[in-house]
């Protein structure tokens, strides 16, 4: 049988940087805040190699240009990672303060080859 990446786990999350305008830190705390809802314990009782996955890592903010995809990629201890940085997430001005906080949100993916035939667990 042919195999196929099919997702197995979709989680997401949100994170913000209040003062320092940092994209990065932002979008790193909202998939920090999306790993810490997920336990994916198919991989212990299967048997399954965790580093067989393929996790996306779609992070949302206003200026995704300013995101460094490395930083989130490390955030991912296993398997091959894919990061995208797309607009989206939300920035708060404080005219009074001159200071912008910088909402992001983030969703992650894992995804295994499995057959395509019934996969039961």
């Amino acid at each position: 049988m042919a195999e196929s990446l099919k997702r197995i786990i979709l989680e997401m999350g949100t994170g913000n940087d209040l003062y320092g305008e940092d994209y990065t830190k932002a979008c790193v705390r909202a998939v920090q805040d999306a790993l810490h809802h997920s336990s994916i314990i198919l991989f212990r009782s299967l048997g399954i190699d965790r580093d067989s996955m393929q996790v996306e890592v779609t992070v949302a903010v206003q200026q995704p240009d300013k995101v460094d995809s490395s930083v989130i990629a490390a955030q991912i201890p296993y398997g091959e990672v894919i990061v995208n940085a797309v607009e989206g997430g939300m920035n708060v001005v404080d005219e009074e303060n001159g200071t912008t906080s910088v909402i992001a949100t983030a969703a992650v993916a894992a995804r295994l080859k499995l057959d395509d035939g019934p996969f039961l667990l």
